[in-house]
């Protein structure tokens, strides 16, 4: 089962729309999969389900599982000033650890309105999941100048997104 984490919890993200396409993607390759979207995350989960709260909020505990009982993981990171969002490393510091999302295999796709296309994000979240002990597929893909070329319906307009894209996607089957 491959887990695809949208990375905000902003309703109508661009993460989900691109979350959702990467799931038709994979599953034209025969992949099973899944979208662990954060905006389903409680609202006060970092005051009732971290630390002193572990493993008592059923709704965390639901995302936790998709992301704990996945072979791979795709995540699907916007740029947050300059960074990946604090809610997906909230829900990051949330999994158990040293368990959670250890030994697993994780595929990065930054996204940016700006030229970078996410890079910085996409460092930051590396070093974050390779100290978790999860491999990242050398592969990262970056889509800058997201809102050009990503319509309301989840389409991308731009050629060389969906190649990178699907390339990514058959990298990560054979990862």
């Amino acid at each position: 089962m491959i887990t695809i984490v949208a990375g905000t919890n902003r309703p109508n993200s661009r993460a989900r729309r691109i979350a959702d396409l990467y799931l038709n993607l994979l599953a034209e390759q025969g992949a099973e999969a899944q979208v662990l979207d954060l905006l389903e995350l409680p609202l006060d989960f970092t005051a009732t389900a971290l630390y002193h709260n572990t493993g008592q909020h059923q709704d965390f505990n639901r995302l936790v599982a998709m992301a704990e009982q996945a072979d791979k993981l795709v995540f699907v990171v916007p740029e947050y000033n300059c960074s990946f969002p604090g809610v997906l490393k909230a829900f990051i510091d949330g999994l158990p650890y040293p368990g959670g999302i250890r030994g697993k295999k994780a595929a990065l796709v930054g996204l940016s309105s700006g030229g970078q296309g996410g890079v910085l994000p996409l460092n930051h979240l590396t070093d974050v999941l390779m100290y978790l002990g999860t491999a990242v597929l050398p592969q990262r893909v970056r889509l800058p100048f997201i809102d050009k070329h990503l319509t309301v319906t989840g389409e991308l307009t731009e050629p060389l997104y969906q190649q990178l894209l699907q390339e990514q996607v058959g990298e990560l089957v054979r990862f």
